[in-house]
């Protein structure tokens, strides 16, 4: 090989090692031009994402917060719900549906109760009242009066009677009193026995009386008019009536 060829070779085998490393070169800044701008974007996007991350946390708190708040007054409205204002409401409103109405139920009921647990005096316009003389006991006469009304009555205490024109109404037996008052239905009957006179002929003041007055207790303001046998009957100071009995044996067993 001639010393020519020699030195072409050599400069071409220069210039080709100069080309590749100015080439290499080349690549070597790209690359660090591109690390460098991968590096700017990655500090760019770490921003962004850092920004984004507490976004979502910013927003994670607030909404969280919000949550929490709104959980919080949801709490303390049921709490007030139960207990509180809304439930005194809810108490207020139970009354008003049917706890008013009820105690004005109740007050009806207690109302129609009364109304019919306590019958009325007897009266002289819704009886009937006989006087008859009997045998037995001597110098005894038998009071009844029958109901002839249509709803039940009271006989109370004891007749007071007035025979003739006297001027006073006979003591009663006290050991006649009943254990309860006598209560007359419709149709039913009462009695009281009347002691005329002694009957060993002890008494005193004796008179024969023909018309006689029953009046259905001390405080009674109208009385009954029954008739008395014709000769009229023998009364004298001796005399005392029964309280109203609901047989005729108790109102004679004197």
């Amino acid at each position: 090989m001639s010393a020519r060829t020699r030195r072409s070779r050599l400069m071409f085998a220069s210039a080709l090692a100069a080309v590749t490393l100015s080439l290499t070169a080349c690549d070597d800044g790209q690359d660090v031009r591109d690390e460098g701008a991968s590096s700017r974007t990655a500090s760019t996007a770490t921003p962004t994402a850092a920004a984004t991350s507490s976004s979502g946390a910013s927003e994670g708190t607030t909404d969280g917060t919000a949550d929490g708040s709104a959980g919080g007054a949801a709490d303390s409205s049921g709490a007030t719900g139960s207990g509180g204002s809304s439930g005194s409401k809810g108490s207020a409103g139970s009354t008003g549906a049917g706890g008013t109405k009820g105690s004005a139920g109740a007050k009806g009921s207690s109302g129609s109760t009364g109304s019919g647990s306590t019958p009325a005096r007897c009266s002289v316009t819704s009886t009937r009242t006989t006087a008859t003389q009997v045998s037995r006991p001597l110098n005894h006469l038998l009071l009844t009066v029958t109901n002839t009304g249509s709803k039940s009555c009271d006989l109370l205490y004891y007749p007071a009677v007035r025979f003739g024109e006297a001027q006073s109404v006979p003591p009663v037996f006290e050991d006649s009193k009943p254990q309860a008052v006598v209560t007359l239905a419709p149709g039913e009957s009462g009695y009281a026995g009347v002691l005329l006179s002694a009957g060993d002929g002890s008494g005193s003041h004796g008179y024969t009386a023909k018309s006689l007055e029953v009046y259905f207790d001390t405080g009674a303001t109208a009385a009954a008019h029954p008739s008395l046998p014709a000769k009229g009957v023998y009364v004298d100071d001796s005399v005392q009536v029964t309280y109203w009995q609901s047989t005729m044996a108790d109102a004679l067993d004197r």
